[in-house]
């Protein structure tokens, strides 16, 4: 069985840092892509970032683009979210996603479908992310 756990949310001041990071069991994910969806309250599920297999095809949203990085290390199945410059509209739980029959070259053309949570075929439970004003 597939199980995604996310960690390393909490409260941070505007224009801090956290990092994300979430550990994939069950299952080989090499071949698979992995990313990062949030969702504030009141508000749909939100794209934040995706990765390929190799981890040299990242895709961001344009509001985190500059700001978020993305990486995952195989050996570990993890996949990591750094987040800088935190703005209170960054505030979410933020979901680690993996998604299964996604090419390479969706990510690298920016495919419309990476943003559409159906895309994706496992989620995790979710950690919370605060930014303070």
């Amino acid at each position: 069985q597939v199980q995604l756990v996310e960690s390393g949310g909490g409260l941070v001041q505007a224009g801090g840092s956290l990092r994300l990071s979430c550990a994939a069991s069950g299952r080989t994910f090499s071949s698979y892509v992995m990313g990062w969806f949030r969702q504030a309250p009141g508000k749909e599920r939100e794209f934040v970032a995706v990765i390929n297999w190799s981890g040299d095809n990242p895709y961001y949203a344009d509001r985190v683009k500059g700001r978020f990085t993305i990486s995952r290390d195989n050996a570990k199945n993890t996949v990591d979210l750094q987040m800088n410059s935190l703005k209170p509209e960054d505030a979410a739980v933020y979901y680690c996603v993996v998604g299964r029959n996604i090419p390479t070259d969706f990510l690298r053309r920016g495919a419309a479908m990476l943003s559409l949570p159906r895309t994706y075929d496992y989620w995790g439970q979710g950690t919370q992310v605060t930014v303070s004003s």
